[in-house]
């Protein structure tokens, strides 16, 4: 008589469930609106890429006649082979610089690390346009204006604070007693850390390189400053000069900007499950 009641009940959801129902349904329609606020600019850029200029303007319909356009107006492919190159070399060597500092941050006891780890942390508060003029200043001393080197200097300067503080901050993570026990089997710590705490870093290299990437690829101000010769300049720079004409149109601007912002994504995609990891635990712990 009294399993029918039980029975009911059990099939009826608790006041817990219904809240946690309803918290779910909440957080998942906050992220759609997010989703679609974040991801209509590049409908709308995709969108108008393949109009031309009297389409855009109200008549309708779609044309590739932007595209042809873009690619006349701008040498595309120098643009983005010069802002592969800097990106590259740029990333290569902030994160050479930063794993080996990171791992002697977190790992090596020696006088004065807390302070100079310190210094370290504090560059990140330096604004970029607080020491542009000083850089350009210097880099014009030493002919290196208008020269990959130049920028990608730059570039190295302003990056690898950021990663030092995170490659130090996910290298404790990893346990002292693996590091110890390498050393006491022989190991140096240089080998050390190319055997052992590089291959377990990945994660957080990967953070890097995608963070990196994103701010190298997608910078101005540097490029416009350093790299004014229109045969080193990078995609950002070239549309830059583009919209900056007598005459602008809005389809070709969209075309050119879709292809500087594909790489980009390109990037985030293939290495977002490592940025993930490495965000949640290098900088978690």
């Amino acid at each position: 008589m009294t399993a029918a009641p039980a029975t009911a009940a059990r099939g009826r959801p608790t006041a817990t469930v219904v809240r946690r129902r309803v918290r779910a349904s909440t957080l998942f329609a906050i992220m759609c609106v997010i989703a679609v606020v974040m991801l209509y600019p590049f409908f709308y850029m995709l969108d108008n890429a393949f109009r031309n200029q009297s389409q855009f303007s109200g008549q309708g319909g779609h044309s590739t006649v932007s595209w042809g356009q873009l690619f006349t107006e701008l040498p595309v492919w120098r643009e983005l082979f010069n802002s592969t190159l800097i990106c590259a070399v740029s990333i290569l060597l902030i994160l050479a610089v930063s794993t080996t500092a990171g791992f002697a941050f977190a790992k090596l006891q020696y006088r004065a690390s807390g302070w100079v780890f310190l210094g370290v942390v504090a560059a990140l508060m330096v604004p970029l346009q607080s020491i542009i003029i000083p850089e350009y200043v210097n880099l014009g001393k030493l002919g290196l204006i208008n020269t990959y080197l130049g920028a990608i200097l730059v570039y190295i300067a302003l990056g690898t604070p950021f990663a030092t503080f995170l490659m130090a901050t996910y290298y404790r993570g990893i346990s002292d007693d693996l590091i110890e026990a390498a050393v006491m089997d022989g190991l140096s710590y240089e080998r050390t850390f190319l055997r052992i705490a590089l291959p377990l870093s990945w994660p957080a290299i990967a953070t890097v390189t995608v963070l990196q990437f994103i701010q190298i690829w997608d910078d101005l101000l540097v490029g416009l400053l350093f790299l004014q010769n229109p045969q080193q300049r990078t995609i950002t720079v070239g549309l830059a000069a583009l919209s900056a004409g007598r005459t602008t149109s809005i389809p070709v601007l969209m075309a050119g900007s879709f292809v500087s912002a594909l790489p980009a994504i390109i990037v985030y995609l293939i290495f977002q499950r490592h940025l993930v990891k490495g965000l949640t635990m290098g900088m978690g712990k």
